[in-house]
């Protein structure tokens, strides 16, 4: 009920003050104008003043900064009772009892490492016959440009995992033997190889 009086209300007014405004507007124009064409011009300047400065008085004004002078030198000890102790401490080596297993596969030579060791692949043939845990030990040279060649089963679990294994070692390689700045065979390089049934 508020929104329709103020609606009634409201729009008669609106029109009012849009006329009166409108006939406020219209006198404006048809009124005469006064100009001032005889104002006057407002003057704007930019450019700040330099003023030149006097070079002579400059240079006789400036004073050169005075520097520190340095630290003096740390004092010589000249006491030979005050010398440090260089004999060190001493004390004896501890024993260690421990049975330590190096294993059958240690190498000392660290150059009969594979820098390229390919995993044999679990055949499926063998999955059924195969137990938990099958090892396969191989016996193979090792040519002077570092791959396997000669390689022969020395012992298997299960003959049937002989060919994976030995696919595998074919394709390992192997950093050269050198002797005397040339690269020999080395012959007679054990690995065995373990084949585990996963669950």
């Amino acid at each position: 009920m508020g929104a329709l009086i103020r609606l009634i209300l409201g729009v008669p007014g609106a029109i009012i003050v849009t006329g009166l405004l409108f006939l406020f507007m219209a006198a404006m124009i048809k009124g005469p104008t006064r100009l001032n064409d005889e104002a006057d011009s407002v003057n704007i300047s930019i450019t700040a003043k330099i003023d030149d400065t006097d070079l002579n008085s400059a240079n006789k004004e400036f004073k050169r900064p005075t520097l520190d002078a340095p630290p003096p030198p740390p004092p010589a000890v000249n006491d030979p009772s005050n010398r440090p102790a260089l004999d060190g401490v001493r004390a004896a080596i501890p024993t260690i009892d421990a049975n330590l297993s190096i294993g059958s596969g240690f190498n000392p030579d660290r150059d009969a490492q594979p820098l390229v060791r390919i995993p044999p692949q679990f055949p499926d043939r063998c999955q059924n016959r195969a137990g938990a845990k099958e090892t396969v030990v191989l016996q193979f040279d090792v040519t002077p440009e570092g791959q396997t060649t000669n390689i022969t089963v020395v012992d298997s679990s299960n003959s049937c995992f002989n060919r994976s294994a030995s696919r595998s070692v074919e394709r390992w390689k192997y950093q050269p033997k050198i002797v005397d700045n040339a690269a020999q065979w080395r012959r007679g390089v054990v690995t065995q190889i373990t084949f585990v049934l996963e669950e």
